[in-house]
């Protein structure tokens, strides 16, 4: 699934896969019509050669060492078809192996290593949050900054790599979206004892792993969220490390350590506002993360505890939708813990096609969280 920016997709191989065994299934058919249908064939033309040169001259075809020799001929002929239809199935069978290669070694995800040349501009004084940052993903470089460099915990962006290492996860493990999970007490008690927001899911409810990704991104979901954990990782603590590995893979600060995956405060739990963005860009460079980060509405699989699914909306997506930044808003994710406030992280591209990356954190609301984004895009987005 990684690759956004360059490379096949898992669907384009998925695809490939498929085609593989519809050419082998034809060629195998092609194969057994050669096998019973070539001696029919060879009869026939003896036959018309028969009616065309006259009794006398097919008896002489047909006797002594003439006759051996069509049937040899013919043989052969079955023969050579067979080989070469075996050694296509060969080369085909060669092929599908290198595609499933291709998607057990994945690339490695770009680093972002957006570089503050002392040019960055101040964000502007509307904004209320404590700590921002905008990132031009073009010119790799700081456009505009407010103590970005400064710990805080991330809340539920903490998310966004929580889908990203589920995600690569769930590849390494071959299962797909249509994976299924049961909801488990123990993951619906500790959502409840945290106060977390939740997708709703019910306990013993199965569910889809499309259902746990765009849950833990779209409401925030902390039941979908420990779901992931507990897919990716075996338990909360397991994929916390599966976490930090990933921080420190994409070179995130020693500031960057997480403890949860969703975003729960914790003194442990903590990363910079740059770390955030470096999380976002590697997030959107795969597919499955960056569809989920950019949906604004979603309803889970329909299942007996919920016969009509449950609806989700992307909050931020929907309400700065509307709103002038100079551009548009592809992808989002929010936060909020006492501690530290709402926060936000946000991908976007001006008019002319260059991305961006803004992260806040520290505002007084949601919506004041929103605006300050919408104030920040509007004045550095062409």
């Amino acid at each position: 699934m990684q690759g956004y920016f360059e490379g096949e997709t898992s669907g384009d191989n998925r695809r490939r896969r498929r085609e593989l065994r519809r050419r082998r299934k034809r060629r195998r058919a092609i194969k057994i019509i050669l096998t019973r249908w070539v001696p029919f064939l060879v009869v026939c033309v003896v036959v018309v050669v028969m009616l065309v040169s006259g009794v006398k001259a097919v008896a002489k075809a047909l006797s002594g060492d003439k006759e051996a020799q069509v049937k040899e001929e013919a043989a052969t002929v079955q023969e050579n078809e067979t080989v070469s239809l075996d050694d296509i199935v060969s080369e085909n069978t060669i092929s599908e192996d290198a595609v499933s290669e291709n998607i057990a070694e994945p690339e490695p995800l770009k680093k972002l290593e957006a570089v503050d040349d002392g040019t960055a501009g101040a964000v502007p004084g509307d904004v209320v949050s404590e700590h921002a940052v905008l990132i031009s993903l073009s010119e790799n470089k700081v456009i505009a900054g407010r103590d970005y460099n400064s710990v805080i915990n991330p809340a539920s962006m903490t998310k966004v790599l929580t889908v990203l290492v589920a995600a690569e996860k769930m590849q390494e493990n071959g299962d797909d979206l249509d994976t299924q999970f049961t909801m488990t007490e123990e993951i619906e008690n500790f959502s409840y004892v945290h106060e977390c927001s939740n997708v709703g899911f019910s306990v013993g409810e199965v569910i889809t792993m499309r259902d746990l990704f765009y849950g833990t991104i779209l409401p925030s979901g902390g039941d979908a969220a420990y779901g992931l954990a507990t897919y990716a990782g075996g338990s909360m603590d397991g994929f916390a490390e599966l976490m930090n590995e990933k921080l420190r893979e994409i070179g995130c600060s020693e500031n960057a350590h997480f403890t949860n995956s969703i975003g729960l405060y914790d003194e442990n739990h903590h990363c910079t506002t740059m770390d955030m963005a470096k999380i976002m860009y590697c997030a959107m460079q795969n597919d499955l993360c960056r569809e989920v980060l950019s949906a604004h509405k979603y309803t889970t699989s329909k299942t007996p505890e919920h016969p009509d699914g449950i609806e989700v909306s992307n909050w931020f997506l929907r309400r700065i939708e509307d709103k002038d930044t100079n551009g548009i808003v592809v992808a989002a994710k929010t936060g909020f813990v006492v501690q530290s406030k709402n926060c936000a992280v946000s991908y976007a591209e001006d008019n002319y096609g260059n991305p961006y990356i803004c992260v806040t954190g520290g505002s007084s609301s949601s919506w004041r969280c929103i605006y300050d984004h919408v104030s920040i895009y509007k004045k550095y987005l062409a």
